[in-house]
């Protein structure tokens, strides 16, 4: 009987992969993002060529890129201006996460080769193109996190893409429950950077 049980769990969890797979897996790992942004090579995909994984959201923003940039430019834990996300989730890994709503002039200018710590990452500026890219790369090199700023007539295409590199089965296994719920945590993301970009544009003069 438990023979069976054990067989039928396997069953259960193969189809559940394969359910995954063929139809949640890529609205999950392209929210937001087109087909042609998808597939697109972006800015800092060199950075790792042999990824094993890509993930790439986006969100249109009304506000013009100089609104957007600055929050952006400030990510990363405290005292930066952290995530925008769930901080409570984030500060449960350790991550020292605490969301600015306002921009920090400090931070505004990051260059090639600073960084900060991510609990067991040391993430490095490795690309910076004012008001078009931000690219981050992991001391492992495992891992590349790149912003994309895009100018649409005065309002702003971000997009934002992950690409990882799985060099063990255990890191293999543990991205299925990651690729779920990097997406609660990086749409939370994109929405906060969208509200206070979209803020700071509002109080911004308006010619007469």
């Amino acid at each position: 009987m438990r023979v069976k049980t054990a067989a039928g769990a396997v069953l259960v969890m193969a189809g559940g992969a394969i359910l995954y797979e063929k139809m949640l897996r890529v609205p999950i790992l392209t929210w937001g993002a087109t087909a042609d942004e998808a597939e697109a090579r972006l800015p800092g995909d060199d950075l790792l060529e042999d990824a094993d994984g890509v993930a790439t959201r986006a969100i249109t923003i009304d506000a013009p890129l100089a609104d957007v940039w600055p929050w952006v430019a400030q990510m990363g834990p405290g005292p930066r201006g952290g995530a925008y996300t769930y901080d409570w989730i984030e500060n449960l890994l350790g991550l020292n996460m605490h969301s600015a709503d306002s921009v920090l002039p400090e931070y505004q200018h990051p260059r090639v080769g600073e960084g900060f710590g991510l609990g067991a990452n040391r993430m490095t500026f490795q690309l910076v193109e004012p008001e078009r890219v931000l690219a981050l790369r992991s001391a492992d090199g495992n891992w590349v996190w790149s912003f994309v700023l895009r100018d649409l007539d005065g309002r702003t295409r971000l997009i934002s893409r992950n690409r990882f590199r799985l060099p063990r089965l255990r890191d293999r296994v543990g991205m299925i429950p990651m690729e779920p719920g990097s997406l609660l945590m990086e749409r939370k993301m994109l929405y906060g950077i969208k509200g206070r970009a979209e803020r700071l544009a509002a109080q911004a003069p308006r010619g007469e």
